[in-house]
């Protein structure tokens, strides 16, 4: 059983993890050394791909002081080289004495560490804070165990459900506010996706930019994504240097969610395009609906959605997990539900 300095030290690192917003295709990981009598020695954290994991990175850190030492990390430590050497081996190389860890490894091809950890004579304390450890990486853990990636659909609309006029103009619905408060959500993303009609009726940038408006550093960006079969001249701003831009020449959600995995995507943000978010919705493939409700009426336009549904029995619920104002509108986070199939005579 973990102690309550191993909780506490468990919250630290998963503050930590917190800190950094995307680290495509990897998870979020932060870890926590701590001397045999409590003291924090050292806190990791990992930054992405090719950079040293959370284990690594506080073991280089402590050095010799790990010998001996509790390591608390938020995630299984792996048990496979890629990029990277496995923790797992390097934590017994480092002498450490406990590993406490959170969430269970769900990728099968790095799974084991604590196996190998045990067999090494290291005590190890599974589970501990497992379900917040869970909640840290619950997109890339989706896309690990089920071979796609995780769907955010993000839409805004006026209070009528409208989001776009009827000439199809759609910029802006919402406020200022509302649209800095989407950019925190997008950097967090690994691919923005939209469809080519959105993208020829707003020429949006789809990138992510700061408080100032100023795009993040290249690196930092979300793969750009355009889907759809329609040629988008290269003067639109999807192709400027900002961020890389992928044309996927497919609106079948099926073929759009492979080359995405194929492309170690995790993660995408949805927005752009009834039709498209339609097609995706009819398919089951969004996991996660973000909306934003504005204070203002249209009378007649082009719905947020454009799905199959004839009749009140198709309706399907959304598990609300959130409702907030952000300026003057309202945000909604929620979870589609399943199906209804009740009887509505």
């Amino acid at each position: 059983m973990a102690t309550d300095t191993e909780n506490s030290a468990m919250q630290r690192a998963l503050d930590a993890a917190r800190t950094v917003r995307r680290t495509l295709p990897n998870p979020r990981v932060g870890c926590v050394l701590l001397a045999p009598d409590g003291t924090e020695i050292a806190v990791g954290v990992h930054r992405g791909a090719g950079t040293p994991h959370a284990e690594v990175d506080a073991l280089t850190q402590a050095g010799d002081a790990a010998r001996g030492a509790t390591a608390v990390v938020t995630l299984e430590p792996c048990n496979h080289t890629g990029r990277t050497g496995p923790c797992a081996e390097a934590l017994i190389e480092a002498g450490v004495a406990r590993v406490v860890f959170g969430q269970i490894d769900p990728d099968r091809s790095a799974a084991g560490g604590a196996k190998t950890l045990r067999a090494a004579g290291i005590e190890v304390e599974p589970g501990v804070m497992a379900e917040e450890a869970t909640d840290l990486n619950v997109e890339w853990t989706f896309a690990v165990t089920s071979g796609r990636p995780f769907v955010t659909w993000k839409y805004a609309a006026t209070l009528d459900g409208l989001s776009a006029a009827p000439d199809g103009t759609s910029k802006w619905i919402t406020s200022d506010e509302a649209r800095r408060d989407v950019q925190k959500f997008r950097a967090e993303s690994d691919a923005i996706v939209a469809g080519t009609g959105a993208v020829l009726a707003d020429d949006p940038r789809l990138s992510v930019r700061d408080e100032k408006d100023i795009p993040l550093p290249y690196d930092q960006q979300p793969l750009r994504v355009v889907v759809g079969e329609t040629k988008i001249p290269n003067y639109y701003r999807v192709f400027d240097r900002v961020a890389p831009t992928l044309l996927v020449q497919s609106r079948d959600p099926e073929v759009v969610l492979q080359k995405l995995i194929d492309n170690q995507i995790r993660h995408i943000w949805l927005e752009g395009g009834p039709r498209l978010a339609g097609a995706f919705w009819n398919a089951g493939v969004i996991d996660r609906v973000i909306g934003y409700i504005a204070p203002a009426m249209l009378g007649s336009g082009r719905a947020a959605l454009e799905g199959e549904a004839t009749t009140l029995a198709d309706l399907r619920p959304i598990d609300l997990h959130d409702l907030t104002m952000v300026g003057p509108d309202i945000r909604i986070i929620g979870t589609p539900g399943r199906m209804q199939r009740e009887d509505f005579d």
